[in-house]
């Protein structure tokens, strides 16, 4: 059985820095998307970056050169490394596992979410 838990949300200042982390157990990384995407309430959730089925990595314009994406095989754990945090990057995150095998936007094609991990940049 898969199960799938985010950890590493919090508050911090702007400027400050962050790592969230997903472990999921029951799952074997494949060829498969893994993503970060993160919601605000009122508003779509939107995808932060992802790695697709053939190792490349992509990142939303608003996150390029600030957040790193990876992942570890062996600890069966997804991360999202968050530096020079602003107020804009306040929202919940969820990390998402099994999607497509080379395009990642799409949410409905993940198979395993992450139950979502808060995370307040204040200035």
């Amino acid at each position: 059985q898969v199960k799938v838990v985010e950890s590493g949300g919090g508050a911090v200042e702007v400027g400050g820095s962050l790592t969230l982390s997903c472990r999921i157990s029951g799952y074997t990384f494949s060829s498969y998307c893994v993503a970060w995407f993160r919601q605000v309430p009122g508003k779509e959730r939107e995808a932060v970056a992802f790695i697709n089925g053939e190792g490349r990595i992509t990142y939303a314009d608003s996150v390029k050169g600030r957040f790193t994406i990876s992942q570890d095989n062996d600890q069966k754990t997804m991360y999202l490394q968050m530096n020079n945090l602003k107020p804009e990057d306040t929202a919940m995150y969820y990390c998402a596992a099994e999607g497509a095998r080379y395009l990642c936007l799409n949410q409905r094609d993940y198979s395993y979410w992450g139950q979502g991990a808060q995370v307040t940049v204040s200035s």
